[in-house]
């Protein structure tokens, strides 16, 4: 006899992070964590060192200073706000606080897996929504939803397709959610995107009681070694997971960090300007190739792959890991014929492309 686990957690397939090694000898070029290449801001590097000076005191366990931050530049109340280790923790405390076994909780058909993995946790059902055209569908989200259905997990952008919705559609979607049902807009892509009918959800989030957004430090503001991420909610729920969450589930110089990285406004700026050019540029040259590309507003394209020997993702895989440059496999998402590709530094796009055109060229 042994201990075993509550029902449902050995179904769980765990989460598989992207690969992070070149073979020996071979220059790494990384493109498999959507990280950005210009790393973080130098203040927030600073910062980070200054909080390293009193290791032996715990941390703030309201993350004031971070908060303050957030508030200030996206003109928010910190009651409204909480900060998590990562923003991963905060849509698992959304299922520990908002679904017992039983319950429904909806995600779209590629959505990011830690949405699954969060909800049979709980042991509740996960419904999984179709998509089109690799795009959430709000009308195929509707028609799941039931009187169990207590979340609705709604990547946008998603990874990792790089697709979005309108604003209007999302508007759309929670007007038809019942009162009892939590809309959760993941934008931790959001500072990428350059549309003028996209909104990360605070407007929406400030106009309801069951809406809550979450954002990262991860990707832009180039934190993700210290794991920072926000909420932004109806005070009611904030108070609800800030009763759950780990007393000091953030570090000091992770709340530095961040303190110091959202105030670089010049910074972020940069990164989203880097990233504007060259998913521009990469997309048109993988096109140019004969690939197709998912449209992507984020900071990474979801590259597919013809169905033939030799030529499919997986080999595509293998040849370019073999020269350097590791993308993400898919499969976990649905996409068994398709890489994704971060945007990374000038080197590692011209780098890639040109492995790529080797490897249809018949690895010449």
């Amino acid at each position: 006899m042994r201990p075993e686990p509550i029902p449902g957690i050995l179904d769980i397939e765990p989460y598989v992070p992207g690969k992070s090694k070149a073979p020996a000898g071979v220059k790494l070029h990384k493109l498999s964590s959507n990280e950005t290449p210009l790393g973080a801001s130098p203040r927030a590097i600073e910062a980070a060192r200054a909080a390293l000076t009193g290791l032996e005191v715990y941390p703030d366990g309201q993350a004031s200073a971070l908060k303050s931050a957030i508030a200030e530049v996206h003109g928010l109340r910190t009651e409204n706000i909480l900060c998590g280790n990562g923003s991963d923790e905060l849509l698992g405390l959304l299922c520990q606080c908002y679904l017992a076994p039983g319950d429904e909780a909806i995600h779209s058909e590629h959505g990011f897996l830690v949405y699954n993995i969060q909800i049979k946790a709980r042991g509740a059902v996960a419904v999984i929504a179709p998509e089109t055209n690799a795009t959430a569908n709000v009308d195929a989200i509707l028609q799941r939803v039931s009187h169990k259905t207590r979340l609705v997990f709604l990547a946008n952008p998603n990874n990792p397709t790089g697709t979005y919705l309108p604003f209007d559609e999302i508007r759309r979607l929670h007007a038809a959610l019942p009162n009892h049902t939590i809309l959760v807009l993941d934008a931790a892509y959001a500072e990428y995107v350059r549309k003028n009918d996209y909104a990360a959800g605070l407007e929406l989030v400030s106009e309801t009681q069951n809406v809550v957004m979450t954002r990262t430090f991860s990707k832009i503001y180039g934190l993700a070694a210290l794991r920072v991420g926000w909420m932004y909610g109806p005070e009611a729920i904030v108070s609800v997971l800030d009763r759950v969450r780990g007393p000091f589930n953030l570090n000091a110089a992770a709340i530095a960090a961040g303190a110091a990285a959202i105030k670089d406004r010049a910074f972020v700026e940069k990164a989203a300007d880097h990233n504007a050019e060259w998913l521009a540029w990469t997309t048109g040259q993988l096109e140019a190739l004969g690939l197709t590309v998912t449209p992507s507003v984020g900071n990474f394209i979801l590259v597919h792959f013809p169905d033939a020997p030799g030529r499919r993702a997986a080999d595509a895989d293998a040849f370019l890991t073999e020269r350097g440059f590791i993308l993400r496999r898919v499969t976990g998402y649905g996409f068994p014929n398709a890489l994704r590709m971060s945007i990374g530094s000038e080197e590692a796009n011209r780098g890639a492309v040109d492995a790529l055109t080797a490897f249809l060229d018949g690895g010449r």
